[in-house]
């Protein structure tokens, strides 16, 4: 029970200070300048999650360059650049890695 609780709990605590950000900051109020800087939040935000799930094993030291995972990214990122398609760049990454584990 405590378990479910702990998660119901971590769940509100994170709504209500989302629900709190968007409550309080009043974008018609932000200065210009601001709101330039705050649309490169997500951008830099993402690599953030990603690079170290991918360029980082279990035990916290970097893949090889040969590594699947890196192989893949690196697939994508020439997609992406060359696309400028988001879901592109998605699905070409996944699809190169899955041919990449399973039939290599």
């Amino acid at each position: 029970m405590s378990i479910w609780f702990s998660i119901i709990f971590a769940g509100l605590i994170n709504y209500l200070t989302r629900l709190g950000s968007i409550l309080i900051i009043k974008p018609k109020k932000m200065n210009h300048m601001t709101k330039q800087v705050l649309n490169y939040v997500p951008s830099a935000v993402f690599p953030a999650i990603i690079f170290p799930a991918v360029f980082l094993n279990q035990e916290g030291s970097l893949v090889e360059i040969n590594d699947p995972k890196v192989i893949a990214i690196f697939i994508a990122f020439s997609i992406g650049i060359l696309s400028k398609n988001l879901i592109i760049t998605i699905l070409s990454g996944l699809i190169s890695f899955w041919i990449i584990i399973f039939l290599l």
